[in-house]
Protein backbone atom coordinates (compact mmCIF):
# COMPACT_ATOMS: atom_id res chain seq x y z
CA UNK A 1 0.00 0.00 0.00
CA UNK A 2 2.82 2.52 1.13
CA UNK A 3 4.43 0.96 -2.28
CA UNK A 4 1.48 2.06 -4.47
CA UNK A 5 1.15 5.65 -2.78
CA UNK A 6 4.53 6.39 -3.42
CA UNK A 7 4.36 5.68 -7.37
CA UNK A 8 1.05 7.57 -7.54
CA UNK A 9 3.14 11.54 -7.59
CA UNK A 10 5.71 10.10 -10.07
CA UNK A 11 3.18 8.96 -12.14
CA UNK A 12 1.10 12.28 -11.79
CA UNK A 13 4.67 14.21 -12.67
CA UNK A 14 5.54 12.21 -15.55
CA UNK A 15 2.10 12.72 -17.10
CA UNK A 16 2.54 16.18 -16.31
CA UNK A 17 5.34 16.10 -18.63
CA UNK A 18 4.25 14.06 -21.23
CA UNK A 19 1.42 16.81 -21.27
CA UNK A 20 3.86 19.68 -21.93
CA UNK A 21 6.04 17.63 -24.35
CA UNK A 22 3.40 17.05 -26.64
CA UNK A 23 1.70 20.74 -25.92
CA UNK A 24 5.15 22.39 -27.34
CA UNK A 25 5.22 19.72 -30.13
CA UNK A 26 1.54 20.70 -31.08
CA UNK A 27 2.31 24.62 -30.82
CA UNK A 28 5.64 23.91 -33.11
CA UNK A 29 3.37 21.82 -35.32
CA UNK A 30 0.72 24.58 -35.92
CA UNK A 31 3.21 27.45 -36.08
CA UNK A 32 5.32 25.58 -38.94
CA UNK A 33 1.88 24.94 -40.53
CA UNK A 34 0.89 28.74 -40.44
CA UNK A 35 4.93 29.75 -41.57
CA UNK A 36 4.08 27.15 -44.57
CA UNK A 37 0.61 28.63 -45.65
CA UNK A 38 2.22 32.20 -45.15
CA UNK A 39 4.68 31.14 -47.44
CA UNK A 40 2.46 29.55 -49.77
CA UNK A 41 0.54 33.07 -49.80
CA UNK A 42 3.40 34.64 -50.72
CA UNK A 43 4.07 33.14 -53.67
CA UNK A 44 0.76 32.42 -55.18
CA UNK A 45 -0.46 36.43 -55.61
CA UNK A 46 -2.09 34.35 -58.52
CA UNK A 47 -1.21 37.29 -61.51
CA UNK A 48 -0.14 36.72 -65.00
CA UNK A 49 3.62 37.90 -65.44
CA UNK A 50 3.40 40.75 -67.96
CA UNK A 51 6.18 41.01 -71.24
CA UNK A 52 8.46 43.79 -70.11
CA UNK A 53 11.12 45.41 -72.04
CA UNK A 54 14.98 46.27 -70.74
CA UNK A 55 13.47 49.27 -68.64
CA UNK A 56 10.63 46.97 -67.34
CA UNK A 57 7.88 48.88 -69.12
CA UNK A 58 5.09 46.22 -70.72
CA UNK A 59 5.63 45.39 -74.07
CA UNK A 60 3.16 47.11 -76.66
CA UNK A 61 1.14 44.87 -78.21
CA UNK A 62 1.52 42.29 -75.82
CA UNK A 63 -0.77 40.20 -74.10
CA UNK A 64 -0.36 38.56 -70.81
CA UNK A 65 -4.05 37.64 -68.96
CA UNK A 66 -5.32 34.98 -66.83
CA UNK A 67 -9.28 34.51 -67.84
CA UNK A 68 -12.58 32.20 -67.78
CA UNK A 69 -14.79 31.64 -70.59
CA UNK A 70 -18.07 30.11 -70.38
CA UNK A 71 -17.98 26.81 -72.79
CA UNK A 72 -20.69 25.07 -73.76
CA UNK A 73 -22.57 25.96 -69.54
CA UNK A 74 -19.21 25.79 -68.04
CA UNK A 75 -16.89 27.74 -66.67
CA UNK A 76 -13.32 27.13 -67.56
CA UNK A 77 -9.85 29.10 -67.02
CA UNK A 78 -7.12 29.72 -69.57
CA UNK A 79 -3.38 31.85 -69.86
CA UNK A 80 -3.60 34.08 -72.67
CA UNK A 81 0.88 35.13 -73.45
CA UNK A 82 1.58 36.81 -76.55
CA UNK A 83 4.64 39.08 -77.33
CA UNK A 84 2.28 39.92 -80.24
CA UNK A 85 -1.35 40.43 -80.07
CA UNK A 86 -1.64 40.30 -83.70
CA UNK A 87 0.18 37.38 -84.11
CA UNK A 88 -1.59 34.20 -85.28
CA UNK A 89 -3.07 32.00 -82.26
CA UNK A 90 -1.87 28.87 -80.83
CA UNK A 91 -4.48 26.73 -79.02
CA UNK A 92 -2.38 24.41 -76.08
CA UNK A 93 -4.37 21.20 -75.19
CA UNK A 94 -2.57 20.04 -72.03
CA UNK A 95 -2.23 15.84 -71.18
CA UNK A 96 -3.47 14.68 -67.50
CA UNK A 97 -2.60 17.80 -65.49
CA UNK A 98 -2.10 21.45 -66.60
CA UNK A 99 1.09 21.85 -67.38
CA UNK A 100 1.88 25.64 -67.82
CA UNK A 101 3.10 26.52 -64.43
CA UNK A 102 6.29 24.82 -66.09
CA UNK A 103 7.12 27.44 -68.62
CA UNK A 104 9.01 29.28 -65.13
CA UNK A 105 11.80 26.52 -65.58
CA UNK A 106 10.89 25.51 -69.34
CA UNK A 107 10.21 28.51 -70.90
CA UNK A 108 8.55 27.41 -74.85
CA UNK A 109 9.73 30.55 -76.78
CA UNK A 110 6.06 29.85 -78.01
CA UNK A 111 5.12 33.84 -77.43
CA UNK A 112 7.27 35.05 -79.82
CA UNK A 113 5.74 34.08 -82.38
CA UNK A 114 2.21 33.39 -81.61
CA UNK A 115 -0.47 34.04 -79.30
CA UNK A 116 -0.62 30.89 -76.94
CA UNK A 117 -3.51 30.16 -74.99
CA UNK A 118 -2.97 27.65 -72.22
CA UNK A 119 -6.09 26.50 -71.85
CA UNK A 120 -6.64 24.35 -68.73
CA UNK A 121 -9.69 21.64 -69.61
CA UNK A 122 -13.13 21.29 -67.73
CA UNK A 123 -12.43 19.53 -64.81
CA UNK A 124 -8.46 20.17 -64.77
CA UNK A 125 -6.38 23.57 -62.93
CA UNK A 126 -8.27 26.63 -63.51
CA UNK A 127 -11.18 24.70 -64.85
CA UNK A 128 -11.38 22.60 -61.50
CA UNK A 129 -14.98 22.54 -59.96
CA UNK A 130 -15.67 19.73 -57.20
CA UNK A 131 -19.39 20.09 -57.85
CA UNK A 132 -19.22 19.46 -61.32
CA UNK A 133 -21.18 16.36 -62.42
CA UNK A 134 -18.35 13.04 -63.17
CA UNK A 135 -21.02 12.12 -66.43
CA UNK A 136 -20.46 15.56 -67.79
CA UNK A 137 -16.86 14.93 -67.91
CA UNK A 138 -16.50 12.83 -71.10
CA UNK A 139 -13.78 13.04 -74.29
CA UNK A 140 -16.74 13.72 -76.31
CA UNK A 141 -17.19 16.94 -74.26
CA UNK A 142 -14.02 17.31 -74.15
CA UNK A 143 -13.61 17.90 -77.57
CA UNK A 144 -17.16 19.57 -78.32
CA UNK A 145 -15.42 21.84 -75.80
CA UNK A 146 -12.42 22.45 -77.96
CA UNK A 147 -14.09 23.38 -80.87
CA UNK A 148 -16.38 25.54 -78.66
CA UNK A 149 -12.87 27.77 -77.52
CA UNK A 150 -11.59 27.61 -80.96
CA UNK A 151 -14.70 29.83 -82.65
CA UNK A 152 -14.70 32.12 -79.45
CA UNK A 153 -10.45 32.86 -80.05
CA UNK A 154 -11.23 33.05 -83.73
CA UNK A 155 -13.59 35.62 -83.13
CA UNK A 156 -12.13 37.69 -80.11
CA UNK A 157 -8.86 37.88 -82.09
CA UNK A 158 -10.51 37.96 -85.73
CA UNK A 159 -8.64 35.11 -86.89
CA UNK A 160 -10.53 32.92 -89.70
CA UNK A 161 -8.21 29.86 -88.17
CA UNK A 162 -6.26 29.58 -85.54
CA UNK A 163 -3.50 26.52 -84.93
CA UNK A 164 -4.13 23.49 -82.72
CA UNK A 165 -1.48 21.86 -80.65
CA UNK A 166 -1.73 18.73 -78.17
CA UNK A 167 0.87 17.37 -76.01
CA UNK A 168 0.43 13.59 -74.40
CA UNK A 169 -3.42 13.26 -73.18
CA UNK A 170 -4.28 16.22 -75.17
CA UNK A 171 -3.00 14.82 -78.34
CA UNK A 172 -6.09 12.26 -78.12
CA UNK A 173 -8.53 15.30 -78.01
CA UNK A 174 -6.60 17.57 -80.86
CA UNK A 175 -6.40 15.06 -83.43
CA UNK A 176 -9.90 14.55 -83.26
CA UNK A 177 -10.96 17.77 -83.06
CA UNK A 178 -9.16 18.72 -85.74
CA UNK A 179 -10.54 15.85 -87.83
CA UNK A 180 -13.67 16.92 -87.21
CA UNK A 181 -13.43 20.38 -88.05
CA UNK A 182 -10.52 21.08 -90.42
CA UNK A 183 -12.18 24.45 -91.66
CA UNK A 184 -11.34 26.34 -88.25
CA UNK A 185 -7.72 25.27 -88.11
CA UNK A 186 -4.47 26.27 -90.39
CA UNK A 187 -2.29 22.76 -88.70
CA UNK A 188 -2.65 20.14 -86.45
CA UNK A 189 0.58 19.68 -84.43
CA UNK A 190 1.03 16.47 -81.69
CA UNK A 191 3.55 16.43 -79.30
CA UNK A 192 4.14 13.12 -77.66
CA UNK A 193 1.02 11.77 -79.99
CA UNK A 194 -1.18 9.32 -78.88
CA UNK A 195 -1.91 6.04 -80.94
CA UNK A 196 -2.60 2.75 -79.07
CA UNK A 197 -2.20 3.96 -75.73
CA UNK A 198 -2.43 0.70 -74.26
CA UNK A 199 0.10 -1.15 -76.42
CA UNK A 200 1.94 2.05 -75.16
CA UNK A 201 1.52 1.07 -71.25
CA UNK A 202 3.00 -2.49 -72.74
CA UNK A 203 5.74 -1.29 -74.03
CA UNK A 204 6.98 0.98 -71.73
CA UNK A 205 6.24 -1.64 -68.42
CA UNK A 206 8.54 -4.08 -70.45
CA UNK A 207 11.38 -1.63 -71.20
CA UNK A 208 11.26 -0.91 -67.74
CA UNK A 209 11.43 -4.21 -66.18
CA UNK A 210 14.11 -4.53 -68.66
CA UNK A 211 16.07 -1.23 -67.44
CA UNK A 212 15.08 -2.34 -63.76
CA UNK A 213 17.14 -5.47 -64.07
CA UNK A 214 19.57 -4.52 -66.19
CA UNK A 215 20.86 -1.77 -63.57
CA UNK A 216 20.49 -4.07 -59.98
CA UNK A 217 17.31 -2.30 -59.05
CA UNK A 218 16.01 -5.29 -57.98
CA UNK A 219 12.86 -3.93 -55.77
CA UNK A 220 11.62 -1.94 -58.54
CA UNK A 221 11.95 -5.25 -61.00
CA UNK A 222 9.64 -7.17 -58.47
CA UNK A 223 7.39 -4.70 -58.52
CA UNK A 224 7.10 -4.74 -62.09
CA UNK A 225 6.87 -8.26 -61.90
CA UNK A 226 4.39 -7.92 -60.19
CA UNK A 227 1.96 -5.90 -62.57
CA UNK A 228 2.36 -7.16 -65.41
CA UNK A 229 0.18 -5.17 -68.00
CA UNK A 230 -2.40 -7.46 -70.46
CA UNK A 231 -5.24 -6.45 -72.99
CA UNK A 232 -7.40 -5.28 -70.84
CA UNK A 233 -8.87 -1.96 -68.84
CA UNK A 234 -8.40 -0.49 -66.63
CA UNK A 235 -5.14 -0.95 -66.09
CA UNK A 236 -3.87 -2.72 -62.79
CA UNK A 237 -3.64 -1.00 -59.44
CA UNK A 238 -0.12 -2.23 -58.98
CA UNK A 239 1.23 -0.71 -62.04
CA UNK A 240 -0.67 2.66 -61.81
CA UNK A 241 1.31 2.93 -58.77
CA UNK A 242 4.70 3.05 -59.57
CA UNK A 243 3.99 3.83 -63.15
CA UNK A 244 4.85 7.69 -63.10
CA UNK A 245 7.70 6.97 -60.56
CA UNK A 246 9.34 3.87 -62.55
CA UNK A 247 9.33 6.30 -65.58
CA UNK A 248 10.83 9.41 -63.83
CA UNK A 249 13.80 7.91 -62.26
CA UNK A 250 14.52 6.14 -65.65
CA UNK A 251 14.66 9.46 -67.11
CA UNK A 252 11.79 8.31 -69.47
CA UNK A 253 8.78 10.33 -68.06
CA UNK A 254 7.77 13.89 -68.35
CA UNK A 255 11.44 15.05 -69.27
CA UNK A 256 14.70 13.16 -69.31
CA UNK A 257 16.13 14.95 -66.70
CA UNK A 258 13.20 14.93 -64.60
CA UNK A 259 14.08 12.58 -61.72
CA UNK A 260 11.10 13.00 -58.98
CA UNK A 261 7.88 13.99 -59.57
CA UNK A 262 7.79 15.60 -56.53
CA UNK A 263 10.67 17.98 -56.90
CA UNK A 264 9.89 18.69 -60.46
CA UNK A 265 6.31 18.82 -60.61
CA UNK A 266 4.57 19.12 -57.64
CA UNK A 267 7.25 21.68 -55.89
CA UNK A 268 7.24 23.38 -59.41
CA UNK A 269 3.36 23.95 -59.64
CA UNK A 270 3.77 25.39 -56.26
CA UNK A 271 6.15 27.69 -56.88
CA UNK A 272 4.31 29.43 -59.73
CA UNK A 273 3.73 32.76 -58.81
CA UNK A 274 0.78 33.05 -61.61
CA UNK A 275 -1.67 30.58 -59.70
CA UNK A 276 -3.77 31.78 -56.47
CA UNK A 277 -2.97 28.88 -53.67
CA UNK A 278 -6.71 27.43 -54.47
CA UNK A 279 -5.70 26.97 -57.89
CA UNK A 280 -2.55 25.29 -57.36
CA UNK A 281 -4.42 23.11 -55.32
CA UNK A 282 -7.23 22.31 -58.23
CA UNK A 283 -4.39 21.67 -60.83
CA UNK A 284 -3.33 18.30 -58.34
CA UNK A 285 -7.41 17.54 -57.16
CA UNK A 286 -8.10 17.93 -60.76
CA UNK A 287 -5.51 15.58 -61.81
CA UNK A 288 -6.45 12.96 -59.35
CA UNK A 289 -10.57 13.55 -60.21
CA UNK A 290 -10.51 14.38 -63.89
CA UNK A 291 -7.52 12.61 -65.19
CA UNK A 292 -8.82 9.14 -63.51
CA UNK A 293 -12.16 9.43 -66.05
CA UNK A 294 -10.11 9.95 -69.48
CA UNK A 295 -7.35 7.95 -69.10
CA UNK A 296 -9.26 4.64 -69.50
CA UNK A 297 -10.98 5.71 -72.99
CA UNK A 298 -7.59 7.40 -73.51
CA UNK A 299 -6.40 3.63 -73.12
CA UNK A 300 -8.98 1.65 -74.99
CA UNK A 301 -9.35 3.66 -78.05
CA UNK A 302 -6.84 2.76 -80.91
CA UNK A 303 -6.55 6.20 -82.63
CA UNK A 304 -4.97 4.32 -85.75
CA UNK A 305 -8.51 3.26 -86.61
CA UNK A 306 -10.28 6.40 -85.39
CA UNK A 307 -8.55 8.70 -87.39
CA UNK A 308 -6.92 7.94 -90.54
CA UNK A 309 -6.88 11.04 -92.37
CA UNK A 310 -6.79 14.79 -91.66
CA UNK A 311 -7.16 17.95 -94.16
CA UNK A 312 -4.68 19.78 -92.72
CA UNK A 313 -1.34 19.73 -92.17
CA UNK A 314 0.30 17.67 -89.36
CA UNK A 315 3.02 17.82 -87.61
CA UNK A 316 4.35 15.17 -84.98
CA UNK A 317 7.03 16.27 -82.40
CA UNK A 318 8.45 13.36 -80.14
CA UNK A 319 11.46 12.73 -77.89
CA UNK A 320 13.37 9.62 -78.28
CA UNK A 321 13.49 8.68 -74.92
CA UNK A 322 9.67 8.86 -74.46
CA UNK A 323 8.12 5.87 -72.62
CA UNK A 324 4.91 7.49 -71.56
CA UNK A 325 4.00 7.96 -74.85
CA UNK A 326 5.60 5.83 -76.98
CA UNK A 327 7.61 6.93 -79.72
CA UNK A 328 8.17 3.79 -81.57
CA UNK A 329 4.14 3.82 -81.91
CA UNK A 330 3.45 7.76 -82.41
CA UNK A 331 5.88 7.01 -85.76
CA UNK A 332 4.36 4.04 -87.43
CA UNK A 333 0.69 6.15 -86.93
CA UNK A 334 2.39 9.16 -88.74
CA UNK A 335 3.39 6.98 -91.56
CA UNK A 336 -0.36 5.77 -92.34
CA UNK A 337 -1.78 9.17 -91.85
CA UNK A 338 -2.88 11.06 -94.77
CA UNK A 339 -2.61 14.01 -94.75
CA UNK A 340 -1.58 17.07 -97.33
CA UNK A 341 1.59 17.72 -95.83
CA UNK A 342 2.99 16.47 -93.02
CA UNK A 343 6.31 16.39 -90.93
CA UNK A 344 7.78 13.97 -88.00
CA UNK A 345 10.42 15.74 -85.92
CA UNK A 346 12.65 13.74 -83.54
CA UNK A 347 13.89 15.14 -80.71
CA UNK A 348 17.49 13.30 -79.56
CA UNK A 349 17.90 14.64 -76.68
CA UNK A 350 14.02 14.58 -74.85
CA UNK A 351 11.63 12.33 -73.19
CA UNK A 352 7.78 13.35 -73.10
CA UNK A 353 7.96 17.34 -73.21
CA UNK A 354 10.04 18.20 -76.25
CA UNK A 355 8.71 21.97 -76.18
CA UNK A 356 10.23 22.27 -72.48
CA UNK A 357 13.28 20.32 -73.32
CA UNK A 358 14.48 21.80 -76.44
CA UNK A 359 12.37 25.07 -77.09
CA UNK A 360 14.81 26.24 -79.34
CA UNK A 361 14.37 23.13 -81.78
CA UNK A 362 10.79 23.35 -81.27
CA UNK A 363 10.19 27.47 -81.95
CA UNK A 364 12.64 26.66 -85.52
CA UNK A 365 10.10 24.05 -86.32
CA UNK A 366 7.21 26.05 -85.66
CA UNK A 367 8.62 29.29 -87.91
CA UNK A 368 10.20 27.55 -90.68
CA UNK A 369 7.59 24.88 -91.16
CA UNK A 370 4.51 24.81 -89.40
CA UNK A 371 4.22 28.73 -89.73
CA UNK A 372 5.06 28.34 -93.85
CA UNK A 373 2.99 25.44 -94.47
CA UNK A 374 6.61 23.31 -95.09
CA UNK A 375 8.22 20.12 -93.80
CA UNK A 376 11.67 21.04 -94.91
CA UNK A 377 13.06 20.48 -91.44
CA UNK A 378 10.94 16.62 -90.82
CA UNK A 379 12.97 13.61 -90.58
CA UNK A 380 12.64 11.69 -93.84
CA UNK A 381 9.69 9.53 -94.63
CA UNK A 382 10.59 5.62 -93.62
CA UNK A 383 9.07 5.21 -96.94
CA UNK A 384 12.22 7.21 -98.73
Amino acid sequence: MVSGEGRGPSAQTFARKVGCVMLIAASVLLVSALVLVGVLLLLSPGRPTPFVDDNGSPLPDSISEKTRVTINGVEQGMFIKGKGASKPVLLYLHGGMPDYFLTERYPTGLDEDFVVVWWEQRGSGLSFNPGMAPESLTAEQVVADTLALTDYLRKRFDQDKIYLMGHSGGTFIGIQAAARAPEKYHAYIGVAQMSYQLRSEQLAHDYMLERFEANGNAGMARKLEAAAVGDSVPLPDTYNSIRDVAMHDLGVGTTHDMRSIVTGLLLESFRSPEYTLGEKISVWRGKIVSGRQLWSVELATDLTKRVTRLEIPIYFLHGTYDYTVSYPLARAYYEQLDAPLKGFYTFEHSAHSPLFEEPAKTCEIMRADVLAGANGLADPSEED
